[in-house]
């Protein structure tokens, strides 16, 4: 098995799109009527999920009418939102094909199939033409590609001048390595964490510039807390992304705060453009 399928698997197998719809079902949510409101517990599979979507976009600067591309769309919650909030078109890709398949139905669901596309393949080789798309971002995709240097690159290549590029990941702490299983990484195979200033120097490598970098560790550290707390009291919501972490999501979250607290990992926030 490849890396790369490696990888893919250990994110989303099976029917991924009948488990969120027969979980909606049970959280009472109607999907004939169903709104990306309503779903954002579910499809923004990533730290501190929904809340975080919104903060990245706060800080972005999207126009109507523009053309995003979304690398490791995985859902497409934040796809979906961005396109409806701002008025702009969203193409994702992702390497989990069962992540597409439901990204795509869902999108369908919601009605917004036509201003949101998303497609399976690699982030270290993007299937889209030179100068192509007016921002792009990428929300903790990038623990998991072995070849940052590509992937950046590849990004770089399909932006337009003057384009932004934001991420966020969990960076690569200063006091050893992460305590597993954690949410991209059941025992520490197919992960490729890098320290916040070497993700920097990468993205210099690849030409961006204007690099802002932000610590958002104290952010996600609160909302696992949030989290692991619900659960002791029995309180978990029927409908959230624990049930695509499966039966060790209670230590996998333990063990994301854990890693923040004891400085194994550094979430960051960080925002470039390829110059103009």
């Amino acid at each position: 098995m490849t890396d790369a399928q490696t990888i893919a698997d250990h994110w989303g197998k099976g029917d991924v799109y009948s488990l969120i719809l027969e979980t909606m079902e049970l959280a009472g949510i109607d999907p004939s009527s169903v709104t990306i409101e309503q779903l954002a517990p579910v499809d923004h599979f990533h730290a501190r999920g929904f809340p975080a979507t919104v903060e990245l976009a706060d800080v972005l600067p999207i126009r109507r009418g523009d053309q995003l591309v979304d690398i490791g769309c995985g859902l497409g919650g934040p796809a979906r939102y961005f396109a409806k909030r701002f008025g702009c078109h969203v193409d994702g890709i992702d390497i989990t094909a069962p992540f597409v398949d439901a990204a795509n139905r869902l999108s369908a669901l919601v009605g917004m199939e036509d201003v949101v596309a998303c497609r399976h393949g690699d982030g270290q080789k993007l299937p889209y033409g030179d100068n192509s798309f007016d921002g792009g971002y990428t929300q903790h995709v990038t623990m998991n590609v072995p070849d940052r240097r590509a992937f950046f690159s590849e990004a770089f290549r399909v932006l337009k001048p003057g384009a932004f590029f934001a991420l966020t990941e969990h960076g690569l702490g200063e006091v050893g390595d992460p305590h597993h299983p954690v949410p991209w990484s059941e025992d520490g195979g197919g992960a490729y964490l890098m320290r916040p200033a070497d993700t920097i120097a990468a993205l210099e490598d690849a030409g961006f510039s204007e690099i802002a970098a932000t610590d958002i560790g104290e952010k996600h550290l609160k909302g696992y807390h949030s989290a692991i707390a619900l659960a002791e009291k029995g309180e978990a919501p029927v409908f959230g992304t624990h049930i695509l972490l499966g039966k060790q999501a209670p230590l996998i979250v333990r063990n994301a705060a854990r890693n923040i607290e004891e400085r194994r990992t550094q979430p960051v926030q960080i925002l470039c453009y390829k110059p103009g």
